[in-house]
């Protein structure tokens, strides 16, 4: 024997015990990486649905026009390939498998889309010459997006702030006497439940229903309508106004009982909606026949859209001519109707700017996107309102007139009221709670009140106690 060769395996072996070394440790960084991305992916696809259960605004026209739906957006440091196995899905499972076995079902389900989001591309558009497609089969002007859009949002958040102000009468010291004002059972509090129940309805359950008729329509409802009708500065105002009287614990009792009620109504919708889509569910034979009714009726031609611009710019002016007409007939004698007059004439501004805000909504902070869990469109648009709310009470003790109670609590109740919402703060907080991050929920719930409180109290609660303003 070469006594050399002792010494040749001591270095093969050697050699070979630090390729496998650097090869273990490659395959560890490899999966390390790939956990990281797939964590990450999970994230953004939570994040994603957040958005989506609240308003993501005028970014659902660009969506609509740039991509197709249900496409999964990952995060901008994935490989060129798109690929989330930067090492190759087959090694990348044996990997997992070996380490967690259990985890190879949810990689499973992050790395393929569920058959309900994929959208198939249409093979006519495909195989169709430009000059071939008909003018109703082509899309609309970005502008005519936009009017339709703000018309049917400006249309059916006057509608709710009407619904608001009935509700106010109904539940309030007037009738029902339910509700009223120095108590934690604020004027509001009805429309704040009865909105979050109807957005478990309408902006969760069938929202994809009503898009199949008419995407407008379903904006209309759940960030105009169900936007409008509940409110949240309203909501923090009632518990400044508590505060300033000294009366703490029931401020704090306020916030905590309005956002259980408020929670578990949209709960209750949304069970109470699935278990009507249940029983209300058609046979398969009969899906051709639903299939053809629904495009009949869906508006989802350059005609049916105009016809719809052009109705419910009709229903705008004269919501308007009406509101504008009472305006002016009672602003002399003051109290709440010359108040909700002004409103409805006010109150779409606020609608078009939290609609605006919403895009924000899904997106992070930074270029790196971080923190994309908090919904920012909702949360500025909320917090924003509370303090010129709180800034309109504050001026209108200082003034203390009949005229400038009209005009300051007209934009409190129509324009902060529709800029500040309930039921969308609601379904992202319901969102919240059922994803793999129940604690964001709370975490959400509880900044927004909290900001928005201490806010208040700066702008509200210091002066008044500062100036002695009765």
């Amino acid at each position: 024997m070469d006594p050399n060769s002792n010494g040749i395996e001591d270095r093969r072996s050697m050699s070979f015990g630090r390729t496998s070394s650097i090869g273990s440790s490659v395959r560890r960084r490899s999966f390390s990486q790939s956990g990281r991305i797939l964590t990450h992916a999970d994230d953004d696809i939570e994040s994603e649905n957040v958005s989506e259960a609240g308003d993501i605004g005028d970014r659902a026209l660009h969506s609509r026009r740039n991509s197709l739906s249900g496409s999964l957006r990952l995060d901008n440091n994935l490989p060129e390939n798109g690929s989330v196995f930067p090492i190759g899905e087959d090694t990348f499972r044996q990997e997992l498998r070996s380490h967690d076995p259990e985890s190879l079902n949810a990689a499973s389900t992050t790395s393929r889309l569920p058959e309900e989001n994929q959208s198939p591309l249409p093979t006519d558009a495909l195989f169709q010459k430009p000059d071939e497609i008909q003018d109703d089969q082509k899309p609309l002007p970005l502008w005519m997006e936009y009017a339709s859009s703000l018309i049917h949002l400006a249309v059916f958040g006057i509608l709710g702030v009407l619904t608001r102000y009935l509700l106010q009468k109904l539940f309030g010291p007037r009738i029902a006497y339910l509700t009223s004002d120095g108590t934690v059972l604020y004027l509001d509090l009805p429309s704040n439940m009865v909105g979050s129940f109807l957005m478990g309805w309408f902006g969760v359950v069938f929202k994809g229903d009503i898009s199949r008729f008419s995407d407008y329509l379903a904006i209309g409802l759940s960030t105009g309508y169900l936007g409008s009708l509940t409110t949240f500065s309203g909501w923090n105002q009632k518990m400044l106004d508590l505060s300033i009287d000294g009366k703490w614990h029931l401020s704090f009792l306020g916030f905590m009982l309005g956002l259980f009620l408020s929670a578990y109504s949209i709960i209750f919708g949304v069970e109470t909606a699935k278990g009507f889509r249940w029983l209300t569910r058609r046979p398969k034979t009969e899906s051709g026949d639903n299939s053809k009714t629904r495009n009949r009726w869906r508006v989802d031609t350059y005609k049916r859209h105009l016809a719809s611009i052009l109705m419910m710019l009709l229903l705008l002016g004269l919501l308007w001519a009406v509101s504008g007409t009472l305006l002016k007939e009672e602003y002399d004698d003051g109290g709440s109707e010359p108040q909700l007059w002004l409103a409805c004439i006010v109150g779409p501004l606020g609608v078009w700017i939290r609609w605006f805000l919403a895009r924000l909504n899904g997106r992070g902070l930074g270029k790196a996107g971080s923190l994309k869990w908090v919904p920012f469109g909702t949360l500025i648009a909320n917090v924003s309102a509370c303090c010129v709310m709180a800034a309109l009470a504050t001026t209108k003790k200082a003034v203390n007139s009949k005229n400038c109670d009209t005009i300051t609590t007209g934009i409190q109740f129509g324009l902060m009221g529709c800029l500040s919402t309930v039921s969308t703060f609601m379904a992202e907080f319901n969102a919240m709670r059922e994803s793999n991050h129940p604690w964001r929920a709370y975490a959400y719930a509880i900044s927004t009140m909290v900001i928005s409180f201490v806010l208040g109290i700066l702008i509200y609660d210091v002066p008044v106690w500062a100036k002695g303003y009765k």
